[in-house]
């Protein structure tokens, strides 16, 4: 059975006791008594000399009974004849109480010493003249009240530093949170950017690649290559449009260059330059009603788009490519893309589905509402829908760019209404 442990007195206290001790056994030897008390100059007097060195050695760990000890040494010591290094060990032994003591002790000190040197000075001014009545009630004060208020006071201080120190540890841990936070919330921007950048072009790398690996024709080889080296170009282009843009301390560039809706002739263009050769067609209903619409919609816009075309000539069958805008007066823009949805006979390029969740990160920091599926249509045909419904009211969009400062610049131009392009 394991013994139990008691705590050591400090190595300060312990050389505190020892020079108390000293101190009075040369006050004893040298007949130096103070005036408290009848003088007796015999050995009674180290008796509670020695009890306040044994208070003094457990004046940090074992409060408040050291106090109850030293209070019991001193009546003691005034009964024997006062040695001054007991009555000087006794001041050190409150104020300890009132440092190192228990909260209850430390709150009780003050006022049981303010008490006991009021009621000591009353108790001497109606039976000792009055000159010693004041000079009782102010020994008493040094001796009790002044070490208590003293040790009061640093202990607010001593309190009030750990407050602080533990609130700076707070404010840095907060701090470190938000830093992390914002750097996470930077990264998966940057990423949803970059896949969104680059993704149509290496998919159609990986569609001309697999297609030329799995046909034996040199002339339908070469096109590939043509094609794949077109979309390298443009690919690598994207690249060092968008490293510059986060290589620039101030943004000036990013408004301009950022993608609106009228890009959008441009990116079906590309779509069908790639989506011919496997059946696709790709048509464009613009049916919007409204006036301009700010610029993180429709960045947010064109990107759910360019990546669902990605998708349909990754994944779609043969078949017409739907894309679909309808903003009806002041209300919400909704974008819908549909592809035939079917098993597809030859080679496919891969996806990871981060595609997915980009468009769904897009459309959740605006506010609005996502899917992606297969639906069935009314004629009984099964398409794949990616949905996504986008509010354009000055909240959501002001929420928007304090969270992805990815696009606020000014409309370049008109949009085309009412078109279909196939």
């Amino acid at each position: 059975m394991p013994r139990p442990s008691f705590p050591r007195p400090h190595r300060d206290d312990v050389l505190i006791a020892v020079a108390g001790l000293a101190g009075g056994l040369l006050q004893w030897r040298l007949d130096l008594f103070t005036l408290f008390g009848s003088r007796s100059p015999d050995v009674l007097s180290l008796i509670p000399l020695a009890v306040m060195c044994c208070a003094g050695l457990l004046r940090r760990i074992a409060q408040p009974w050291a106090l109850w000890l030293a209070t019991t040494a001193l009546v003691a010591d005034v009964v024997a004849g006062s040695l001054l290094a007991t009555v000087l060990m006794f001041t050190d032994v409150v104020y300890a109480a009132a440092l190192y003591g228990p909260p209850r002790t430390a709150r009780r000190v003050l006022p049981v010493s303010v008490l006991a040197t009021i009621a000591l000075t009353l108790t001497a001014l109606f039976t000792a003249p009055l000159h010693e009545a004041v000079a009782i009630g102010v020994t008493v004060a040094l001796i009790s009240t002044f070490p208590a208020s003293t040790g009061v006071v640093v202990r607010n201080h001593r309190d009030q530093a750990a407050a602080e120190r533990l609130r700076a540890e707070q404010t840095a841990l907060l701090a470190e949170m938000d830093r992390v936070q914002a750097v996470t919330a930077e990264r998966a921007r940057m990423a949803r950017e970059l896949h969104d950048v680059v993704a149509n072009h290496l998919s159609a790398i990986a569609i001309h690649a697999t297609a030329a690996q799995s046909l034996d024709d040199p002339a339908a080889s070469r096109k590939a290559l043509a094609v794949i080296r077109e979309n390298s170009v443009q690919g690598l282009a994207e690249m060092r449009r968008l490293i510059g843009l986060l290589r620039d301390a101030d943004g000036d560039e990013e408004p301009s260059a950022a993608p609106r809706l009228d890009g959008l002739d441009a990116l079906l263009e590309h779509a069908r330059a790639h989506g011919a050769a496997g059946g696709l067609v790709f048509v464009l209903r613009d049916e919007r009603s409204g006036g301009p619409l700010p610029a993180p919609v429709e960045l947010a816009a064109y990107r759910i788009v360019q990546e669902a075309l990605t998708n349909a000539l990754k994944h779609a069958a043969p078949g017409e490519v739907t894309v679909a805008l309808a903003a009806p007066g002041d209300g919400p823009l909704t974008v819908r893309v549909t592809s035939p949805h079917a098993e597809r006979s030859g080679p496919r390029a891969p996806g990871s589905g981060a595609g997915l969740i980009g468009m769904r990160e897009r459309v959740e920091l605006l506010g609005g509402s996502f899917s992606a599926g297969p639906v069935a249509e009314s004629d009984g045909r099964t398409v794949w829908e990616v949905r996504a419904v986008l509010p354009v009211d000055e909240g959501s969009v002001k929420r928007s760019a304090e969270r992805s400062p990815e696009g606020s610049g000014e409309r370049p131009g008109e949009n085309t209404r009412g078109r279909s392009a196939t």
